[in-house]
């Protein structure tokens, strides 16, 4: 009698315990991509550490989303749209990363504050919307020539510009960067 009562009740918490396969096969997918990304942020770590320690460059991991945040200064002059020599270097540590997560959507992003443009820039970015988006597209050329292909397939540069006015030198400050965004490709 006891029997009837104890073997049942093991096969039900026994089976109750199991997932389907497809629900199985879901988890293993995830645990890979936060493995993959957890990676990835590794080494970017490790590559830009000195820049990290300088407050040059954050990098962010939340939610399937690896962020690089390069502060302005370290990619391109005040009031310049072309990338000076720092800037080649810091982005050329990054590239063999960059190419090692063919899943990942990357997105370039350019941030700028709102102080008005200076006159030498005026007559070619009218706002400083399109200088973002000038250092942004500088950015992804630069990356494109080191041989990131956004034809590639699971692979997409896009240049992405927003202004965020603020009226702190330190929140002008912090709105100068760039950002590449690294996403899960259904994103």
């Amino acid at each position: 009698m006891l029997s009837r009562i104890i073997l049942p009740a093991l096969l039900v918490v026994t089976l109750g315990g199991c997932v389907s396969q497809g629900t199985y096969n879901q988890e293993v997918q995830q645990a890979n991509t936060y493995a993959t990304q957890s990676r990835t942020y590794q080494a970017l770590s490790a590559q830009l550490q000195k820049e990290i320690q300088a407050d040059q460059v954050r990098i962010k991991e939340l939610q399937g989303q690896l962020t690089v945040t390069l502060i302005d200064e370290i990619l391109f002059a005040s009031g310049s749209a072309e990338m000076h020599a720092q800037g080649h270097s810091t982005l050329e540590k990054i590239v063999g990363t960059l190419q090692g997560v063919p899943d990942k959507r990357i997105n370039v992003r350019g941030y700028t504050d709102n102080e008005p443009i200076g006159p030498a820039l005026r007559g070619r970015y009218p706002s400083n919307w399109e200088l973002s988006t000038a250092r942004s597209s500088d950015v992804v050329r630069f990356l494109q020539s080191k041989g990131i292909d956004p034809k590639r397939q699971g692979f997409r540069l896009r240049r992405i510009s927003a202004g965020c006015p603020n009226t702190t030198p330190a929140g002008r400050k912090e709105n100068r960067r760039i950002e590449i965004v690294l996403t899960d490709m259904k994103f």
